[in-house]
């Protein structure tokens, strides 16, 4: 009978403890794992640290305590130049495109460490956004929030990301665009890309899922599959509410 091997893992987050201010700690002890190919969603209320998560692995905040792994890697507290060297993708909820240049700039741009590629990697980005290559000229600044957020996704894909780190790809977007995002995402994921994606809207993101982690106060309150998160009374009752159950 053959054995059969445990995922490999991407990322892993141990005891997490960081913050912004001095003496102020945002996480405490956070954990989390990703194996390769999963998709992983982080919820939870405002002011969990969901978001903190994401940066203190991206090198944006203090690591006060704990360790971040990646491919068996300490990469705690390195910058995020070393890390997207290294292959962690990051995708901000905001401010997350370069207006003034073109989607090809922007895309470029994303490749400022290892320009040789582009060829390659722009046809990886447009056999999920199929909609960009046909736009390359077009400004940044001119489109929609949600058309955005598929070049600040393309541009993170564009150095062939271990990871991708996405915080809350779907907010301020119309109902329609935001299950468009969704969609892109899975599509992301499907095509190989370790995903650990930050969202507010909880039922979506348990529902595309592998895996979730629900934070509260900065450490990780629950965790289970997508499937379990959602049906799990507790986690219903204290972070999901109506937004939990299944509609008829």
């Amino acid at each position: 009978m053959t054995a059969t091997l445990a995922p490999e893992t991407v990322v892993e987050v141990k005891n997490l403890t960081a913050g912004y201010l001095p003496g102020v700690n945002i996480l405490n002890e956070a954990n989390l794992v990703a194996a390769k190919g999963e998709l992983i969603g982080i919820i939870g209320p405002n002011g969990a640290g969901k978001s903190t998560l994401l940066k203190a692995i991206f090198g944006q905040v203090k690591v006060r305590g704990g360790e971040i792994r990646l491919n068996g890697e300490d990469i705690t507290g390195l910058k995020a130049d070393k890390l997207v060297s290294r292959g962690v993708g990051f995708v901000p909820q905001t401010n997350n495109v370069f207006p003034s240049l073109t989607i090809e700039e922007n895309l470029q741009m994303g490749l400022f460490q290892n320009p040789k590629i582009y060829s390659e990697r722009l046809e990886f980005v447009t056999g999920i956004f199929a909609e960009l290559g046909k736009r390359l000229k077009q400004r940044a600044g001119s489109l929609s929030g949600g058309e955005r957020q598929m070049v600040a996704m393309s541009r993170a894909l564009m150095m062939d990301p271990h990871v991708l780190l996405l915080d809350e790809p779907s907010a301020g977007l119309s109902p329609v665009r935001q299950d468009d995002a969704f969609i892109r995402v899975s599509d992301i994921n499907k095509a190989g890309v370790t995903t650990i994606m930050v969202e507010q809207n909880a039922r979506r993101c348990l529902q595309i899922c592998d895996r979730g982690y629900v934070l509260d106060q900065g450490t990780d309150a629950y965790t289970g599959t997508g499937r379990e998160l959602l049906n799990d009374e507790k986690v219903i009752g204290l972070y999901l509410g109506t937004l939990g159950q299944d509609e008829d």
